[in-house]
């Protein structure tokens, strides 16, 4: 996933950060009014409270079937440090490491992120390439579903080792100072890409590994992480990114946040996603139906978006061809001048059957608890069924098989880091970075990975954007693939197969 991509949304025109809107009705939420009452006293006390230590590094042992082979591996959850200038260790990193023993330093390690902000990496640990996986993210999955983890027949582990770190905040990583301090350390853009490439060196420092080739990996958020840390180990900290995978990623604020009255991009952005979930819904979703589809986005949807009132009937070609291709109430889409906004399809979409969409798979579905009212008052379908077993799963994990004993809270999914988070102004850094990363180094590779269905980070965001960018040497050291499914298009085993396929390729050179 999160990265699932727990959070981004728009269409009061901030794409970037749909948590705030998601995370504020879900449960918990409620806690950030009951923290603006708590007094200055109160919060010096909670300041000062000390933690109990969280336990030492442990290491097991353990096999998953992988690709049709019993592999042998360990399994480690550790802590790193994080200090600040003074040398004073201001956090603890949690991370979860699977690493196969005997191998020589040319074996490529990976170090995972999902986003949110807020997100721990249990979703890209359990849902995508880690040794073992429950079922999340898909049409009948259910908070009450059994958490027991199965052998992962997508997993890298038999190509490359893999690191999943937890962000201060989240999963049982935490910060030691107070409120202000871990705000300004760790709760914004800069702030996080600069400590968490830290964390990258220091891992492997730790493990003896500068010598393997390295990776870094992000899903949502984490895929505006990505570039940056890549970035930033290569010209700040001397580590060399040998590639980068980017998964359904928030990879530019600046260009799905419509920044004038004027842009076409959020509308152009969303269309596609919304016409493949339709293509889907009838059988009929195929790369060359999406084909056509982009470039009706690309020319004649783009022109008529900005011919406006000069053309009298530019609105009207709008309309009927936005009907067609998503499938909604003609009278809907004509009072909306062909611009569909993504809660008002996610809703409509569905509404003849009395359920809703969720904005990281559009059909996956759930009953509307308020089906007459004006608005959506419920949560993602994806979002409520995802955070029991995927929570209840790792801390069994944790606690019981590894033995890495703590009666800490885990984060899933972090609602108080997602609202303290200092967005900043959405600008175009993760492209920008990206850009100069691959352009300073010949043998870097990137892929960029999708899922048609996804309303919350959609494809055709990174489709323009690609198509933007230099061919640096080769067209093909940034490739952009797209499969069926959602934000985490992974949890449709296919879908995961044919990423790590296309991973395999990028990893080969």
């Amino acid at each position: 996933m999160p990265s699932l991509r727990p959070f981004p949304a728009r269409r009061s025109r901030s794409r970037a950060w749909l948590a705030a809107a998601l995370i504020a009705a879900l449960p918990g939420a409620a806690f950030a009014d009951d923290a603006q009452t708590t007094t200055t006293v109160e919060k010096k006390a909670a300041d000062d409270v000390k933690l109990p230590p969280l336990p030492a590094d442990r290491t097991i042992a353990q096999t998953a079937t992988i690709g049709g082979r019993t592999l042998a591996y360990k399994a480690t959850v550790g802590t790193i440090p994080v200090r600040d200038e003074k040398g004073k260790t201001i956090g603890e990193v949690v991370y979860t490491a699977y690493t196969v023993p005997g191998r020589d330093p040319a074996r490529p390690v990976t170090f995972a992120f999902n986003g949110g902000p807020g997100a721990s990496s249990v979703y890209l640990n359990l849902g995508a390439v880690g040794p073992k996986r429950i079922q999340f993210g898909a049409q009948g999955n259910a908070p009450s579903d059994t958490p027991i983890a199965t052998d992962n027949a997508n997993s890298w582990l038999d190509f490359t080792d893999l690191v999943f770190i937890d962000p201060i905040g989240t999963g049982f990583s935490r910060s030691l100072v107070d409120a202000d301090q871990t705000k300004k350390a760790f709760y914004a853009n800069d702030p996080d890409i600069k400590y968490l490439s830290k964390i990258v060196y220091d891992w492997l420092v730790k493990e003896g590994r500068l010598r393997s080739p390295k990776y870094i990996m992000g899903e949502s958020y984490g895929g505006y992480r990505a570039p940056r840390i890549a970035y930033e180990l290569q010209s700040q900290i001397g580590v060399g990114v040998s590639g980068i995978v980017m998964v359904s990623p928030y990879l530019d604020p600046a260009s799905g946040d419509g920044a004038t009255a004027l842009s076409p991009l959020p509308w152009m952005i969303d269309l596609p996603s919304m016409a493949a979930a339709n293509l889907e819904r009838q059988g009929k979703l195929t790369p060359a139906a999406m084909a056509q589809v982009e470039a009706y986005t690309r020319g004649d949807f783009a022109r008529d978006l900005l011919r406006g009132r000069s053309d009298p009937e530019a609105t009207g070609r709008i309309v009927t061809q936005v009907t067609q291709l998503t499938g909604l109430d003609p009278a809907l889409v004509k009072r909306l001048g062909g611009r569909v906004d993504s809660r008002t399809y996610l809703r409509e979409a569905h509404r003849a059957d009395g359920t809703i969409g969720s904005v990281y798979d559009s059909n996956v579905t759930a009953f509307d608890p308020f089906p007459w009212s004006a608005e959506q008052r419920s949560n993602d379908p994806i979002l409520d069924a995802l955070i029991a077993p995927t929570t209840s799963s790792m801390v069994d994990f944790v606690t019981r098989e590894v033995g890495w004993k703590t009666d800490a809270r885990y984060n899933a999914l972090s609602f108080a880091v997602n609202q303290a988070w200092d967005r900043g102004k959405p600008d175009d850094t993760p492209v920008s970075d990206l850009r100069k990363a691959i352009a300073n180094d010949p043998h870097m590779r990137v892929l960029i990975v999708h899922g048609w269905d996804d309303l919350s980070c959609p494809f055709f965001a990174s489709r323009l954007i690609v198509d933007q960018m230099p061919a640096f040497g080769q067209a093909e050291r940034v490739r952009l693939r797209v499969y069926p499914g959602g934000h985490m298009f992974y949890s449709r085993s296919d879908s995961g197969a044919a990423l790590k396929q296309d991973a395999q390729a990028i990893y080969r050179g």
